[in-house]
């Protein structure tokens, strides 16, 4: 049986960064790299609902927001935050704040906090046609 490698506090890191990192892993959430290429993704925050399409790695598909990306667009996903400047990288976790690039934009696009993050097992052809809304089914990640 194998064990996941738990984050162990960091000396020089101050006690509310370090709370910060452990709530995030029991909160939950998704790191990038575990996620297959086609992975489709629903991410509701606080004022918002998203569809993220992952490409590869970070880059996806995103769409949902109605100024930013009411049409699927691509982006880079650097992560997310608590709200400052600390990003927990290729990381999008429950309670925190996702941050990505907009081709359009000078300055990374970040969200209201994460309230819930799914991940939706589509076939290519439904992930395409999902990002005009979520899927039925979805499992809670």
């Amino acid at each position: 049986m194998r064990f996941p490698r738990l984050f162990r506090p960091h000396s020089n890191l101050s006690i509310d960064v370090n709370r910060n990192i452990v709530q995030s892993e029991i909160d939950g959430g998704v790191k990038l790299q575990d996620l297959s290429p086609g992975s489709t993704l629903h991410v509701r925050t606080q004022h918002t609902s998203y569809l993220v399409l992952v490409i590869a790695g970070n880059l996806a598909l995103i769409s949902g927001h109605p100024r930013y990306c009411p049409q699927p667009v691509l982006v880079v996903i650097a992560g997310s935050t608590w709200g400052g400047s600390i990003l927990k990288a290729h990381f999008i976790g429950r309670g925190m704040h996702l941050e990505f690039r907009h081709p359009k934009y000078r300055m990374p696009i970040v969200t209201s906090p994460i309230h819930e993050i799914r991940e939706f097992p589509l076939s290519p052809a439904s992930q395409m046609r999902a990002l005009g809304g979520p899927a039925r089914s979805a499992q809670t990640v």
